[in-house]
């Protein structure tokens, strides 16, 4: 899981946010990085998903960033655990540009929560006409000097202009989702492609770790996503979910992360045991520690 920071991308609009009288109960968790607040986690049955309640407002929620587990806005590789998360991000980012050239010719890409622009980095290096979103100006300013190109809104693109789109583990993380959603759908071309990865709160790791899961990093993860919940929310804007895959190194950072807060420190014999058994049961159920969703936008 690598996480990014991305809380303006579309404003909040209540009237599009899940029903929250049509929830259950789920799970108490704590805010284990900043305000160490307690937050509930609603289950929402029809979309088979959890919903992050109360959520934080606009101005507020920016604060709920300021952590020193995040590191995927900067290109540290001082400590051990970054020098591996280096590492570990160097071989994610041969197998996205993998994934993207099986599922599209080249052509243009929008990259939503771009970071600190490796990954476009890497499409433009390989014949890709490449754009991103990021709003963290760090994160911007470094991606910058790599030639990655940003626009500051996505109400500045043109409308079906894109071949693909991303969204590495950010869709968790806007606020307004279904409003998000449609733009997905206004910039996508015909039988263009979109490629979300997300956590997965049905995974092994998720139970085994409970209330002290990492993935859950509420509140700044708004919602929490089963694969019924992607395909239903997006067959509403009439894109089709055709192939779902799994991304195995997030079991071990997950439970990296899980350990720590569970115990206090950093475990990395039982995280990668974890971690292990995770994608084991993964292969077993196909519910892993997080799930790339790749959609189709169905002709119209």
């Amino acid at each position: 899981m690598f996480h990014v920071k991305l809380t303006l991308l579309t404003p909040i609009n209540k009237e599009n946010l899940m029903n929250i009288e049509k929830t259950k109960h789920f799970l108490n968790v704590k805010d284990h990085s900043v305000s160490k607040e307690t937050f509930k986690l609603l289950y929402e049955e029809d979309l088979d998903m959890l919903i992050t309640h109360p959520q934080p407002s606009l101005e507020k929620l920016p604060s709920y960033y300021e952590s020193v587990d995040y590191i995927s806005h900067t290109d540290g590789n001082k400590s051990l655990f970054e020098k591996m998360y280096q590492f570990v991000k160097g071989i994610a980012l041969k197998n996205k540009l993998r994934l993207i050239n099986t599922e599209s010719a080249k052509g243009r890409i929008l990259d939503i929560g771009a970071g600190v622009g490796d990954f476009l980095s890497v499409c433009k290096n390989d014949g890709w006409e490449t754009i991103g979103i990021e709003p963290s100006d760090k994160a911007k300013t470094i991606a910058i000097k790599k030639g990655v190109s940003f626009v500051e809104h996505l109400s500045e693109l043109e409308s079906n202009s894109f071949d693909v789109i991303t969204m590495w583990h950010v869709l968790e993380h806007v606020p307004d989702l279904e409003n998000q959603i449609k733009e997905l759908k206004r910039l996508i071309k015909p039988n263009g492609t979109i490629i979300i990865a997300v956590p997965n709160f049905k995974s092994f790791d998720a139970k085994h770790y409970g209330v002290f899961w990492a993935a859950y990093d509420v509140p700044i993860h708004l919602w929490h996503f089963s694969k019924t919940a992607i395909k239903k929310l997006f067959a509403k804007e009439n894109l089709e979910l055709v192939k779902v895959l799994p991304m195995k190194f997030d079991s071990f950072y997950v439970s990296l992360l899980s350990e720590k807060y569970k115990s206090g420190k950093i475990n990395f014999i039982k995280a990668f045991f974890v971690g292990l058994k995770s994608n084991w049961k993964g292969s077993q159920n196909s519910e892993y520690s997080s799930h790339i969703y790749v959609i189709k936008n169905a002709k119209n």
